[in-house]
């Protein structure tokens, strides 16, 4: 009776185990071992893969990536490195490919002017409002002029409420 107890409790550890060893929730990206002629085509491979955008990830770079796509993109920029290619043309070969969304960077152009200059022409008009509505209201500002009329009004309401 108690062997028949523990099976479900193994069962379900041992499914625990596999999950956990096949990524799970804790699981780490695979390590993909490359091989490169030099140290500097390992630097100019770490450096593209860290600076280009994984094209199925919202905010992931090539390198923090473990879609599937990531990995393909890995292994062609490997490839082109290995084949002499310059990360101008590399980069060119991605952005044709997949578009300007793969660079972290994008160039400024028409396009991309609004990226480039739209958070700091809001920040500055939101400085300019806020100084217009401090100004507006600070120590500096002038009172509310009421005409006599006005003034004759708020004294006679003022006194209907003072009246018991």
């Amino acid at each position: 009776m108690i062997a028949k107890a523990r099976k479900p409790l193994l069962q379900w550890l041992l499914c625990m185990l596999v999950w956990l060893a096949g990524g799970g929730a804790f699981g780490q990206l695979a390590i993909e071992e490359r091989s490169f002629a030099d140290a500097e085509q390992k630097a100019r491979y770490n450096d593209l893969i860290a600076d280009l955008r994984c094209p199925k990830c919202l905010n992931s770079n090539l390198a923090g990536s473990d879609a599937p796509i990531a990995a393909d993109l890995r292994n062609e920029i490997h490839d082109q490195i290995m084949a002499g290619r310059s990360d101008a043309e590399i980069l060119d070969y991605l952005v044709e490919r997949y578009g300007e969304f793969v660079l972290y960077d994008p160039p400024l152009h028409p396009g991309t002017a609004l990226l480039w200059f739209g958070p700091p022409v809001l920040l500055l008009l939101g400085v300019v409002i806020v100084r217009r509505m401090l100004a507006a209201t600070g120590p500096g500002a002038a009172p509310a002029v009421l005409t006599p009329a006005e003034q004759q009004r708020l004294q006679d309401l003022l006194k209907q409420q003072s009246e018991p």
